[in-house]
């Protein structure tokens, strides 16, 4: 049984995009990899990857192999690379976890789920239409609402304001660490922790 993770954080390639609401998903990638002490690199599957293990075991053994994963491609066609990843490194889609922005969820706010609707975000549609099921584990990071009649894609394509930017360094912890808890202790144990909190 292969015990490996993909975790694919969504979001859009190039600078343009990367301190976009949007973009949140890959933000937590770098935070893993980061405390993993690994670093992304080019993958045939248009998409970069780092190969890592995350958290530790009781009894102090290095947590499980995870490969960390930031598509290539834009949100719309996430699902391409990361069903190749899946198959290159022979994961079952229910090993896979998915960080992305949520905006049905206040600001900050994290909340930890398997399967269900992709809630009208292109990114988590185009996996599960390529990887063929919705049963994944979702990581939601909260990015709350746009302001007044401001159009929910341009919101999304917004940088977080330097206001905003000391909260977002702590939802981003915050979020690995919830990363980690799933591939360590398991979906139950990490939604109880995460969701009580």
């Amino acid at each position: 049984m292969n015990d490996t993770w993909l975790v694919a954080g969504l979001g859009n390639p190039g600078p343009k995009y990367a301190g976009n609401r949007h973009n949140v998903g890959r933000m937590v990638i770098d935070v893993l990899a980061r405390r993993a002490g690994s670093s992304l690199t080019t993958h045939k599957a248009r998409a970069h990857v780092a190969d890592a293990r995350l958290g530790v075991l009781p009894g102090g053994a290095p947590g499980p192999r995870v490969v960390l994963a930031i598509p290539g491609t834009y949100m719309n066609v996430s699902g391409e690379p990361v069903s190749a990843l899946l198959r290159f490194y022979d994961i079952p889609p229910e090993r896979l976890l998915v960080v992305h922005d949520e905006l049905d969820l206040p600001p900050s706010t994290l909340r930890l789920k398997r399967g269900g609707g992709e809630g009208g975000h292109n990114g988590l549609r185009s996996i599960s239409a390529s990887t063929g099921t919705k049963d994944y584990v979702r990581l939601r990071v909260g990015i709350g609402r746009p302001p007044g009649r401001m159009d929910a894609a341009d919101f999304v394509l917004r940088d977080f304001s330097p206001a905003e930017r000391p909260e977002l360094l702590v939802t981003l912890e915050e979020a690995a660490d919830a990363v980690e808890q799933v591939v360590t202790e398991g979906l139950e144990k990490a939604q109880l922790r995460l969701h009580t909190a």
